[in-house]
């Protein structure tokens, strides 16, 4: 297909939906191949589920407060999953009623993704460390609030989006691995590892989509990135609120623990930032029109301005009492 200089959102997702197979193919895993949760489970037939139970939890015993909630965060938002799948099948060029293109993407993402919070949420279970009942209720409140991330219909903000959060979530991951293996929880060690890997892959799938767009509608995709980056990206868990509280309260409580933790800092913002332009080779795009090399511009200087306000942050110092840890108080 030959794409004309001028183009709509809906011809350029047309155009790249021809390749879902071999998108599919490349950066998916074939399931009967891939990880289960049950992989990394006590198995509940075996005559040694209860010494194995015994271990994951004296395993869980030492993890610290703010750990926990950044872990349940997590989780809820893992568990968020519903409201992901449906946000993209509404994105323009994405036909859900169609079992092909787009939609087989949705479809097969979706999927790998389900594994992370079925895993996360039965390991967490077994660990008894975590009030069960109040995470669910505040799982079910984010559902049910659901997100508003400033990305529409528009697959070009979409894909920036997802680019972005897809990276997020690889670094949370990871640093709750190391932190659990640190406290010598070498189980969730795993768990949270194997997760992470997922992300990573994950979020290459979703910076090849931009990548593809900038080769077809350079000047288009320069502008919507840099709008993204004006309004900032903004977590997908960011209504999070336990029972009783209003939509949101909980969110800045979950990321200063985060931050507290170092599990995901405002400087992980600016060099996920920073290796998206350096990826997507921001600084050597030809032939844009002046808004689109005036949104170049910003974006060029953007890593150098987070970093000088990121270096006068503070981590929060303030601890929260959430009502899904067991533990009788904060440290």
């Amino acid at each position: 297909m030959e794409i004309k200089q001028r183009h709509t959102r809906l011809e350029v997702m047309d155009f790249l939906g021809e390749k879902i197979d071999s998108i599919v193919d490349e950066f998916l895993k074939k399931i009967d191949e891939n990880w289960q949760p049950s992989d990394f489970l006590p198995d509940t037939s075996s005559e040694n589920f209860n010494a194995e139970l015994k271990e994951l939890q004296e395993q869980c015993r030492e993890l610290p407060y703010d750990y926990l909630a950044v872990l349940v965060g997590d989780i809820i938002t893992e568990e968020a999953l519903p409201t992901y799948q449906s946000w993209l099948t509404d994105v323009t060029g994405i036909d859900k009623m169609k079992p092909e293109g787009w939609s087989k993407w949705v479809r097969m993402w979706t999927a790998e993704e389900n594994r992370h919070g079925d895993l996360l949420n039965k390991f967490i279970y077994l660990s008894g460390r975590i009030n069960m009942k109040q995470m669910e209720i505040s799982t079910q409140y984010l559902i049910a609030d659901g997100f508003d991330i400033g990305t529409g219909r528009d697959p070009y903000k979409n894909f920036v989006y997802t680019s972005f959060q897809e990276l997020a979530t690889n670094i949370s991951h990871r640093r709750t691995a190391t932190i659990a293996k640190d406290y010598g929880c070498t189980q969730l060690s795993k768990i949270c590892g194997v997760i992470s890997a997922d992300e990573a892959r994950h979020a290459k799938a979703y910076k090849s989509f931009v990548a593809k767009i900038f080769e077809i509608d350079a000047s288009e995709m320069m502008i919507v990135f840099e709008d993204m980056m004006r309004k900032k990206i903004v977590m997908p868990a960011h209504f999070l609120r336990q029972s009783g509280e209003k939509i949101g309260q909980a969110y800045d409580h979950f990321s200063d623990a985060a931050q507290r933790l170092g599990v995901y800092t405002s400087l992980d913002y600016t060099d996920i930032l920073d290796s998206l332009i350096k990826e997507w080779k921001i600084a050597d795009i030809s032939k844009l029109t002046d808004k689109a090399e005036k949104a170049r511009d910003y974006l060029m200087s953007l890593p150098d301005r987070y970093r000088r306000v990121a270096g006068r942050d503070q981590k929060p110092r303030l601890a929260y009492q959430f009502n899904w840890i067991n533990t009788p108080s904060a440290p």
